[in-house]
């Protein structure tokens, strides 16, 4: 019988969301089959926090959720100090979450010495430059239980992943949530839609959707294999980017009419020219879809 992966999840500054996307996994039973949690904030577990702070248990993938500070202590032991140890014996140490990743929600409070592992939003940070090597990122407020899964099992199976500059797998985050999205059609031919929740129409001219700069599969590989923001009228909101949280999520800054940011790899002057070919053609269809109830 093959043994059980090791997997250690220590938590910082963090809402235990992405801890709760997780028991969404579909294959979640088979999942708990394969690895085994050393400790955890919710999943049964084989040791108490107290017995990992205290000692050093034997572990082979080290998942950290939540901002990082030097402040923060787990039963009373600096959490620098937990990643220092168990980053030591760790194959693999994943980021679970923006959070995490880029430091989050968390750094715009009025704490400045909040970050990410490795990056303060763009920003690399030198907390830990000695197990960057072992790292990988998984973004998302919350993350996607599949990325997070299919890199734990690439891990196990000795896969060699491709990641990006953020350290986040080109297999989940090398294209934009844009790319699969249900209503491209749209927004070709910058038909906005006018209501959250209908299914026809475009939310990036008028309601803020960030699908067109947001690194991520939710379009290819659906939340519990059935749906995404876009797909139910919900705008992106771009939870896998550094700049997680924006303001004004739900519209859309423009210049002259312009959008103020482009989608990704999109010239001004190339926008400029296919936004003056499509107002020459008027699609009864798709405009029917949205004014008609």
């Amino acid at each position: 019988m093959t043994s059980k992966v090791k997997v250690l999840w220590i938590t910082g500054l963090a809402c235990n969301g992405n801890s709760h996307s997780f028991l969404n996994y579909p294959f979640l039973e088979q999942f708990l089959n394969d690895f085994e949690f050393i400790n955890h904030p919710i999943f049964e577990s084989t040791h108490s926090l107290k017995e990992i702070v205290t000692q050093t248990i034997s572990c082979d993938i080290l998942l950290i959720e939540g901002s990082l500070s030097p402040e923060i202590l787990k039963a009373d032991v600096s959490l620098f100090d937990i990643i220092k140890k168990y980053s030591s014996i760790v194959s693999k140490i994943v980021t679970v979450g923006t959070c995490a990743t880029y430091g989050g929600i968390f750094r715009k409070s009025e704490y400045k010495d909040i970050t990410g592992l490795h990056f303060d939003e763009k920003n690399l940070v030198q907390n830990f430059p000695d197990i960057r090597h072992k790292t990988i990122s998984i973004a998302g407020c919350p993350i996607h239980p599949e990325h997070l899964a299919n890199t734990l099992y690439s891990i196990k199976n000795k896969m060699k992943l491709k990641l990006d500059e953020y350290l986040r797998p080109k297999e989940y985050f090398a294209y934009t949530i844009h790319n699969g999205c249900t209503r491209n059609e749209y927004f070709e031919y910058k038909v906005d839609n006018h209501q959250f929740g209908k299914k026809e129409g475009c939310m990036f001219y008028d309601h803020g959707c960030q699908a067109p700069y947001t690194h991520g599969s939710c379009n290819k590989i659906l939340w519990n294999e059935v749906n995404s923001k876009t797909r139910a009228g919900q705008p992106c909101n771009g939870c896998t980017e550094p700049d997680f949280p924006k303001a004004n999520l739900f519209s859309t800054k423009k210049n002259m009419g312009i959008p103020q940011v482009l989608p990704l790899g999109v010239a001004k002057r190339t926008y400029l020219t296919l936004a003056g070919i499509t107002k020459a053609f008027t699609i009864d269809r798709l405009e029917k879809d949205i004014f008609d109830d």
